[in-house]
């Protein structure tokens, strides 16, 4: 059995409803006991959406497949790609409060302007490509089931507006009607706006298999435990030695795209890059919630800006999707603390029990007493997700470390940003400028920002 690397992903982890449903995947293990290659011009660390979409970039910018190497701790795509909730959900308007105290009026405009591109790229790409991920695009529901988040959100929307943001995708609901609309009769208010859902797997699967037929090198169960400067570098070229259960590869350029754990191979990065852990439910729906009576839209039912859960219903097998935090303040401090664990290889029994105790409030179809044999809950899994001190990603060069790049710390919120972000670190590493990503100003890693952070106080927006 392999032992666990403290600041790397647990060698055996638990399996998500969306993993259990691509066993089948040809490259799942690729390459797990092949040595490295002993040099790549790129190496690629992290084969989830955000590392298989930088990979697939780089060779759509005209870098040839065979230069790529992709190497990743566990099986491809193991990590939060193929373990989040299933949702490719904007935020509209809900984080501007936050977003502005943390950087500024423009930055947060930007911010949430381009989570709004995200969907249409995502929507765009795989309707260009024809890609199976089960994709739908639809609408999504804020669902107010308090006062004080009502009064909350009104407040966003509010300051959203007045700043100039654009709000004329976005309805707003209120009393009976959204309890119509959303059919969660304790709904005080809701927002309705543009988003969608899909299978992660099958998309981040999709990319590497792309990439893979054009010659990209895979490795999977194969951990990178530390990047050395290279004994080989000179005055006008640096060289990296990544050091991996299988060997050591040298290289010139190197791509972290390791979100959650990008602070094992990057030290510096450990006060901004948090690892926390996140849980989602997969759950069979009784009559009043299958056949034709499917939940049109996707949800988050809020209570506060931090007590939240999130529905999505997928449409080829009619399967609800409830994701919950581990932060919630309705759970026990133990409960609570686990979430700093990153361990992926458990689940909570406490956020499983309140998770499907708060959707059987909010549908009461959905009680337990109310099911037949074999509806209910199907199966719960754990993801680790990588929030960063101030809600925003790292992208970009590390100026500190030649030839070194980031694209992680996506706290989160990673289908709403990876598809602009990724091609965003390939860009730049292909020699375009910060303005050529379209990217806020505030994702860009640099001395500044860090320095900013290490003397600042901080908030999380989700």
């Amino acid at each position: 059995m392999p032992q666990p690397i403290p600041g790397l992903p647990v060698p055996e982890p638990c399996i998500s409803f969306w993993q259990q449903t691509t066993r089948s995947f040809p490259h799942l293990n690729i390459n797990r006991d092949e040595p490295v290659p002993t040099e790549s011009a790129y190496v690629v660390i992290g084969s989830g959406i955000s590392g298989a979409l930088t990979t697939y970039e780089l060779i759509e910018g005209g870098v040839p497949a065979e230069d790529i190497t992709i190497i990743e701790a566990r099986e491809a795509a193991s990590g939060a790609s193929s373990r989040n909730a299933g949702h490719v959900r904007p935020d509209a308007f809900r984080g501007f409060q936050v977003y502005r105290q943390l950087h500024g009026v423009d930055q947060a405009l930007k911010i949430i302007a381009n989570e709004r591109t995200v969907l249409n790229k995502v929507h765009e790409f795989v309707e260009k490509h024809g890609v199976q991920c089960d994709f739908n695009p639809t609408t999504t529901f804020d669902v107010c089931l308090t006062q004080e988040f009502a009064d909350f959100n009104a407040e966003s929307f509010k300051q959203y507006e007045a700043a100039g943001g654009d709000v004329s995708h976005i309805k707003f609901y209120d009393g009976e009607e959204a309890w119509r609309v959303t059919r969660v009769g304790k709904a005080i208010s809701a927002y309705e706006w543009p988003a969608g859902s899909s299978h992660p797997a099958k998309l981040a699967q999709w990319l590497l298999t792309q990439s893979v037929k054009k010659g990209v090198r895979l490795f999977t169960h194969c951990p990178v435990t530390s990047v050395a400067k290279s004994a080989s570098s000179t005055a006008s070229q640096t060289y990296w030695d990544l050091s991996t259960p299988r060997g050591i590869t040298k290289a010139s350029t190197v791509i972290h795209c390791t979100n959650a754990f990008a602070p094992y191979l990057l030290p510096h990065l450990s006060s901004f890059i948090t690892p926390n852990r996140a849980q989602a439910h997969a759950f069979v729906p009784p009559a009043p919630l299958n056949s034709s009576n499917i939940l049109p839209s996707t949800m988050s039912l809020r209570h506060t800006l931090k007590h939240f859960y999130s529905v999505a219903q997928r449409r080829p097998d009619g399967i609800i999707i409830l994701g919950a935090p581990i932060a919630n303040p309705v759970i026990s401090p133990e409960a609570a603390a686990s979430r700093l664990l990153p361990d992926d290889s458990f689940i909570n029994e406490e956020v499983k029990e309140d998770a499907i105790r708060n959707f059987e409030e909010c549908f009461p179809a959905c009680e337990k007493a109310k099911l037949l044999h074999g509806e209910g809950l199907l199966h719960a899994w754990t993801g680790i997700v990588g929030m960063t001190a101030d809600s925003v990603p790292f992208v970009g060069k590390i100026k500190s470390l030649p030839g070194q790049w980031i694209c992680a710390g996506f706290n989160g919120h990673g289908m709403a940003r990876i598809f602009t972000s990724a091609p965003g670190v390939a860009k730049l590493i292909l020699g375009g400028s910060w303005a050529d990503t379209g990217l806020p100003e505030c994702f860009e890693i640099t001395e500044e920002r860090l320095e900013r952070l290490q003397k600042g106080v901080t908030e999380s927006v989700f």
